[in-house]
């Protein structure tokens, strides 16, 4: 009997001693965020486990360990502060786009050369945890592609809808840029693959297509890539994103040339990482001026500059004031060069932050790597900013967001006029969003404004006017009883309210007091989303 109490006692030591290790596991390293990002190996014997030491070690899917610098010993400054600092150089548009453009998430937002705005969106498709299997298969391709326009360019005075596109073709959006001859570069991260496609969509067919439909993988296959940059002479790079963690550069025919960068998870960012590593290469831009292409690299929250023409590493960029997610970047020359960047939320991370976070649009000189201002809709944060666009003199920079689901134009302060508070859209909607994956069949894309219906406000009005003319009656009577033209003694003349055979307020609307209901006060829950979790899921 003793021995089987010890041994039970010791079994309830055992759990409680792994249930702790589990815990302080999760909170430290945030695992499960990482188990779906591994690169495809031709090793299958690799198990998760294996794997998943392998990404908390920081290399990422390869067997090589990367040796992790410690983090600088600079004083952390106070982050809440120091953002208050930072000036407000662009003023947001409130009343862009038009309001009868409809959009699901927005992935990317880029411009055509006739400048209209050009946006790749979602439409119904929501990217959660049960999208994909643990081999990165995309587990909805019985729903079939997406039925309406994908590709939609706005105007960029009024951003009415100029033409649209891209139906029957994508299963999951994800980055768009357009070339200097107005050819369309997509990526799909559901079917794996990389598009090129004539402008305006023409002809609704690719003229060049890489990877290979809903098969994920490395070599000559992609698994989830995110974007393309495009040089001047047709050449052009593709960051293979969310598994691979890598950058290939192709010839203008879609030969291969060349190929960099490693996978690594570490969980968090620092001031010098290695160079070449990747925690998800998000999107690209060019910088044509030195020769540059910067890639955001997105859980390790900078941004890396490689030389084009052969893909060696030139700088970063990292601000502690970003934080530790750095989800896209464009370049604009004014300036002397600037980057206009957009961060993330740390608590898609799944664990607490160690530090303030708040997300904003930040724009930062490439010469002293300093950040100039900040911006955000109506001087607050985004939730979920996914991509971002500035144009070549820097006054216009627009931000595509998957939750809310919207694309937001800002405009430099030197041109915007001043607004009047009736075009101000209310941006408690904007800030009251969850900062986790969008929701499923929710149209997040317009504010709403919620006006009385004509019934409520007809109830109304009729119980203003027997209210009124109760009132007038009551006084109309209690001026009779003064004047002593009532049936009531001489006594009761100045308390004929009081008297229970009297006249009564309360009496004549007790008589029936199922004749009116109140109203409900609650309000329609038909645009209340219901949120996916799910980190990496943009």
């Amino acid at each position: 009997m003793h021995s089987t109490n010890s041994h039970r006692r010791w079994s309830v030591i055992f759990l409680l001693a792994t249930s702790f290790l589990q815990h302080t596991l999760s909170e430290s390293q945030s695992s499960p965020r990482y188990l779906q990002n591994i690169d495809i190996s031709n090793n299958a014997s690799i198990n998760n486990n294996e794997r998943l030491q392998q990404i908390l070690k920081g290399a990422g899917a390869g067997s090589t360990q990367i040796n992790w610098p410690q983090r600088s010993k600079q004083a952390t400054p106070d982050v809440k502060t120091e953002l208050a600092k930072l000036n407000t150089t662009y003023i947001y548009q409130n009343a862009w786009p038009a309001n009868n453009v409809k959009l699901g998430a927005v992935t990317a937002v880029s411009f055509d050369k006739a400048g209209n705005v050009v946006i790749f969106h979602r439409v119904d498709r929501i990217w959660s945890q049960d999208t994909f299997d643990q081999g990165n298969q995309y587990r909805e391709k019985y729903r079939g592609p997406i039925r309406e326009s994908t590709v939609l360019a706005l105007e960029p005075a009024t951003g009415r809808v100029q033409y649209d596109w891209g139906k029957n073709f994508f299963y999951m959006p994800h980055g768009l840029t357009v070339d200097p001859e107005d050819n369309v570069w997509l990526t799909d991260v559901a079917m794996h693959q990389v598009f090129k496609f004539a402008a305006r969509g023409a002809g609704n067919k690719p003229l060049l297509t890489l990877g290979v439909a809903f098969q994920p993988g490395s070599g000559k296959k992609f698994c989830k890539p995110t974007s393309v940059a495009i040089l001047d002479n047709g050449d052009f790079f593709v960051a293979d994103g969310y598994c691979n963690a890598r950058i290939l550069k192709y010839s203008k025919a879609g030969e291969l040339i060349l190929t960099w960068g490693q996978n690594s998870f570490a969980g968090v960012s620092y001031d010098v990482a290695p160079q070449n590593y990747f925690a998800i290469p998000h999107a690209l831009t060019l910088v044509p001026e030195l020769e540059l292409l910067c890639a955001a690299d997105r859980e390790n929250g900078r941004v890396q500059c490689f030389y084009s023409s052969n893909g060696t590493f030139h700088s970063q960029y990292h601000n502690q004031l970003i934080g530790d997610r750095l989800f896209s970047m464009a370049y604009t020359p004014a300036a002397g060069g600037e980057l206009v960047i957009v961060n993330g939320p740390n608590a898609e991370l799944g664990f607490h932050p160690d530090h303030y976070n708040e997300v904003h649009g930040f724009v930062m000189s490439m010469r002293n790597r300093q950040l100039v201002s900040k911006f955000g809709p109506n001087n607050l944060e985004f939730k979920n900013p996914h991509d971002v666009a500035v144009t070549a003199d820097g006054n216009e920079i627009y931000v595509a967001e998957l939750n809310p689901m919207r694309i937001h134009k800002f405009l430099h302060k030197s041109l915007a006029k001043p607004m009047s508070l009736s075009a101000t859209k209310d941006a408690q909607s904007i800030s009251g969003v969850p900062a986790e994956a969008p929701a499923t069949g929710a149209d997040a894309s317009q504010t709403t404004r919620h006006h009385p219906s004509g019934k409520a406000v007809l109830v109304a009005s009729l119980m203003l006017i027997f209210a009124g003319s109760t009132f007038a009656l009551a006084l109309l009577m209690a001026r009779r009883r003064k004047r002593g033209c009532l049936p009531f003694g001489a006594r009761s003349r100045r308390h004929a309210w009081e008297k229970a055979e009297g006249f009564k307020l309360g009496g004549l609307l007790d008589r029936d007091r199922n004749g009116f209901e109140k109203l409900d006060q609650q309000a329609s829950d038909e645009e209340q989303e219901t949120l996916a979790s799910g980190a990496p899921y943009a």
